[in-house]
Parts: C-alpha cells; sequence; structure tokens
C-alpha cells in the first residue's frame, strides 16, 4: 500500500497482530498512531482474550472463571489516553472489562481491522526475509487457509492459554477415584455442593477457587508448597493496593535501600494484616520477592475454618492425599489443580523463538534474540509487579517505532548482554521457579522503553517548570498518562488525568459523604513544604545521570 508524502508515494508497512485481546487491541492502536497499516487474527469470535467470560472453555484460548475480578485498579491499568469511566469501580468484575475494551475500540474503530474465527496456522521468514524482514503468516478460516506476505508480526497471543499440569509429579493419581482437572476448566461452584475439594497451588486462581468453593463445599483444604504473601486489593486508608505501591519513590526506596532491609520490611509490611506463619502461609523463601496473591477474604476463610492450609502433595490414593507434613486428609471427592501455564509459539518455529522451561531470550522481553531483522515483536509476555495492560502498551508503542526505524536497536553482542544482565536481575530478585522467568519491575521496564521513546517524563525539568506535577510523579501512583505528558503521543490532557488521580479513586467509593473533621491548617502547609523539599531532594539524587 502506499500514501504519499510531498508528492513522493510512501510505501507503508503491513503489519500482521495475532489475537485481540488486550495486548492486540493497543498494538492494533499504535500502529495506525504510526502510520503502519494491521491486520490483526483473532481465533475467536469477539475481542477481549482473557477477560471474556465464557461457560465454555475454548481450546486455544485463555478460560477464566465467572467471577474473576482485576488485581490491579483502573486508574493503573489504563491505557493512557483511554481512561476507564469514572463511575467504574477501582478494581473491575470481567465483565466490566470487556465493556471498556469495546469501548475502546469504538472510540478508535479497530473492529476494522480485526478478522475473527481465524487461527493462525504459521508464520515463517519470507525467502527473502535477510533483505525485506518480512513473513508469510498463513492463516485458516472455515477449514480454508490462505497465506499473506507482512512486512512486521506483533505476537499478542498471551500466556494464560496453555495450562501447567504436571500429573507425573503427583504418585498414585492415575489410582484417585474422585475427579481431577486444571482450574482452567473451573467456572463456578455449583456443582461442588457439600464436597470436599482439594486446590493444589496457592497462585491468585488458586486462592480465588478455594474461597468461592468454601461457601458451598462440605470442606476445602488448600495445598501450597512454599507460602505465599497474601495483601488486600484495599490498602493503606482504604486506597487500591498499587496507587499506594506503584509510585517512583517506593521502587527508588526498594531498588536502593539494603535488600536486607527491604526484606524486613517487606515482612513487616505484609504481616500487619495478619501474621502469615500463624495462617500456614508465610513463603518458605522470603530472599526473593514474589508477585504477591491478593485475595480480601482468605484469612477470614481460613479463620472460620471453611478453608484448611496444607502443605504440599506427596501422593494420591484413591480417597485420599497424603501431605509432605505427614498428615493426610480423607474423603477427597475433587482435586482442582490450579498449577499455572506455560508459554508457547505453535505457529513459530523454534529457530525464531524457542520455549526451554518456560525460559526463553527475549531482548526486552520483545524481539527473538538471534533475528537478523527487528520485525517480530512479543507484546504482552511480561508479568510486572504491576498492571500488564499499561506494559502492554508501552511495548507496542516502542515497537512499532522500531519498525518504523524511529527506535533502533543495539548491535547483537550488546542485545546478547543485556539478556543476561536482564536474567541475572531478575534471578536475584525473583528466585529460579518457572513462573517467575517473565517477572519484571514495572516502573525501571517501562521508563527503559519510554526514554527510547522520547515519552519519559522529565522530572527535573518539570521541578522547576511545574513543582505540582513533579511532586505528583514522584510520589503519587505512577500511573499511564505520566508517558503522554511529552513526546511521541503526546495527550494534551495528560496532566489533568495525573492531577486528577484521586479524585476518580475517591468517586465510586464516596458514594455517601460524610464531613471530614477539620485538620489545622498550619501542618498541612508545613507537611506540603516538607514534602515538596524531600522530592526535590530525591528527584536529584534518582535522575542524576
Amino acid at each position: 500500500m502506499f500514501s504519499l508524502l510531498h508528492g513522493w508515494p510512501q510505501i507503508i508497512m503491513k503489519v500482521a497482530v495475532i489475537g485481540a485481546g488486550n495486548s492486540g487491541l493497543i498494538s492494533i492502536k499504535c500502529c495506525l498512531d504510526e502510520g503502519l497499516e494491521p491486520t490483526c487474527y483473532e481465533r475467536s469470535e469477539d475481542i477481549g482474550g482473557l477477560w471474556r467470560f465464557t461457560p465454555e472453555v475454548e481450546s486455544g484460548r485463555a478460560s477464566i472463571y465467572e467471577s474473576v475480578v482485576t488485581n490491579t485498579s483502573k486508574e493503573m491499568m489504563c491505557y493512557s489516553d483511554f481512561p476507564f469511566p469514572e463511575n467504574f469501580p477501582n478494581f473491575l468484575h470481567n465483565s466490566k472489562m470487556l465493556e471498556y475494551y469495546k469501548k475502546f475500540v469504538e472510540k478508535f474503530d479497530l473492529l476494522k481491522y480485526i478478522q475473527f474465527q481465524t487461527i493462525v496456522r504459521s508464520v515463517k521468514k519470507h525467502p527473502s526475509f535477510s533483505s525485506t524482514g518480512q513473513w508469510e503468516v498463513t492463516t485458516e478460516k472455515n477449514g480454508k487457509q490462505d497465506t499473506t506476505i507482512f512486512d512486521a508480526v506483533l505476537v499478542c497471543s498471551g500466556h494464560h492459554s496453555d495450562p501447567y499440569y504436571p500429573l507425573e509429579d503427583f504418585p498414585g493419581i492415575n489410582t484417585f477415584k474422585g475427579e481431577h482437572f486444571h482450574s482452567r476448566e473451573y467456572k463456578n461452584s455449583k456443582a461442588f455442593n457439600g464436597k470436599r475439594v482439594v486446590v493444589v497451588g496457592m497462585g491468585n486462581s488458586g486462592a480465588d477457587i478455594a474461597v468461592e468453593l468454601s461457601r458451598t463445599a462440605a470442606q476445602v483444604f488448600l495445598s501450597t508448597r512454599r507460602g505465599s504473601w497474601v495483601m488486600s486489593r484495599v490498602f493503606e486508608h482504604g486506597y487500591p493496593w498499587d496507587i499506594c505501591f506503584d509510585t517512583r519513590f517506593q521502587n527508588w526506596l526498594r531498588n536502593t535501600l539494603p535488600t536486607s532491609f527491604v526484606i524486613w520490611l517487606t515482612e513487616k509490611k505484609m504481616n500487619a494484616w495478619f501474621d502469615h506463619a500463624n495462617f500456614g502461609l508465610q513463603p518458605r523463601d522470603s530472599t526473593q520477592f514474589k508477585e504477591p496473591l491478593f485475595n480480601d477474604e482468605l484469612p477470614s476463610r481460613i479463620t472460620c475454618g471453611y478453608v484448611v492450609v496444607k502443605p504440599d502433595v506427596t501422593e494420591f490414593t484413591e480417597t485420599s492425599l497424603k501431605f509432605e507434613d505427614g498428615t493426610s486428609v480423607e474423603n477427597i471427592d475433587v482435586v482442582i489443580f490450579a498449577t499455572g501455564y506455560r508459554f508457547s509459539f505453535p505457529f513459530l518455529d523454534e529457530s525464531i523463538i524457542k520455549v526451554k522451561d518456560n525460559k526463553i531470550s527475549l531482548y526486552r522481553n520483545i524481539f527473538p534474540e538471534n533475528l537478523e531483522k527487528p520485525t517480530l515483536g512479543v507484546i504482552g509476555l511480561i508479568q510486572p509487579l504491576g498492571p500488564i495492560m499499561s506494559s502492554s502498551e508501552i511495548q507496542a508503542r516502542w515497537v512499532t517505532r522500531v519498525f518504523k526505524g524511529l527506535c533502533t536497536l543495539p548491535p547483537p553482542d550488546a542485545i546478547r548482554k543485556d539478556i543476561e544482565k536482564k536474567k541475572e536481575i531478575a534471578m536475584s530478585r525473583f528466585g529460579p521457579r518457572r513462573e517467575h522467568t517473565i517477572q519484571v519491575d514495572y516502573i525501571e521496564y517501562l521508563d527503559e522503553l519510554t526514554t527510547d521513546i522520547g515519552c519519559k517524563p522529565n522530572i527535573l525539568e518539570l521541578l522547576t517548570k511545574d513543582p505540582v506535577l513533579a511532586f505528583k510523579i514522584i510520589f503519587g501512583p505512577c500511573t499511564p498518562a505520566q508517558f503522554r505528558l511529552t513526546g511521541p503521543g503526546k495527550w494534551p490532557i495528560a496532566r489533568k488525568q495525573i492531577m486528577t488521580t484521586w479524585d476518580r479513586i475517591m468517586k465510586p467509593t464516596k458514594t455517601r459523604v460524610v464531613k471530614s473533621q477539620d485538620r489545622s491548617s498550619m501542618s498541612v502547609i508545613f507537611g506540603v513544604g516538607g514534602l515538596c523539599i524531600l522530592a526535590l531532594l530525591l528527584a536529584v539524587i534518582m535522575y542524576k545521570n
């Protein structure tokens, strides 16, 4: 396809986008923002990806249970120039997420770029790849296959569709006469009334399912190998947890203070709600910061006896399970394996992307390590300590500019060194477990990409020109609008969006207005003044280089 620029024809890059979920939708928009021509292939009948609930499990796509609610709040997870409606709750049911995506698609007229019920069968290098970087994408719809040549490919297929189901790790499972299945198959608690259930695995899904089943089942047991910190979505002063956690100041402290002190501080903070050791939940190894588990009800269900925490399963019998502490539970009807997922790319040859033990070598978690031309990127294959939506958006903004040649990659040697360095950092912070291989520091990761794009906020400059905004950026939540203040994609109302963040946080909960007690005006003045001085000092330290 051609366009005219200064009277001369310009070739418009054709980009294949695989998947119409969170990452796919924002990738379509970012392609359009950069003047590229996207074609999105979605295997199901509608948009939404992970967040589109269906009563039945669909092959090849993510499956969620009916009650799923977000673990990150709306102000942190919205697309940067498309906020959630103000009346939406801070944490959203999956139906609200789907509603948001549909509003987003309508606002930016994205539907015409999506081909539904179309499965991508293969993505292969074009014979001229070494010079053109082009790809042959073979798709199938209604039993008919078609191959199209694209200039670039964005893989947005997610990492929650291929269940990790290691039955071989559980001796005696073949003798068990009860029902067992992966949590991917779970939809609601209706079929479990009066049953004795064991949930194996204590991630977010495992804990959610255990809590939900505890209202209908006769008894629920929750088996965990390593334990986990449990956080409530409702954090300090009733604010969403990520509003308080994902700030530049807090992030700087966590990455600057001695590790031993950060670990001590983390344990103290986590145990402020309840003592995890007394509930059998204390992580086995607290030296690595695993993503915490978010559940507002689990401690209550445990203390009321509806959920009983057990250690790792060592053996199955016909009707019982044995655990590593020597105890056992009898007359078990159902076992649900909440053992997570593995990521795979069945449409790509291993010479392009190779996955081994849930590990993968991608530059900045996006570009395959040994690709001669940077024309294929993976969007959303990360697990940030923060919202995935805004992370995917920054990835897509950066990748589309790489496709256009506006951002460039370093030489191959530098790419390999960067990948190895990031792996070492991730290992030291999060540990070697398979479920942590794609974990990243949210703010650190976004700052790296937005520096290349040219849209990272310049706090030192803001301190001289707009100190109130600088204060919000340093001490307030690192919301997506921060990356629309300047540079490519600048959004005229980004400043207003940041300055009014707290109003939108409080609006859906403050439905009965209560008159606040008067506070000393002098205390407020001195407090704000002191914080401004502290903000200036910290900004100089954080950005001196």
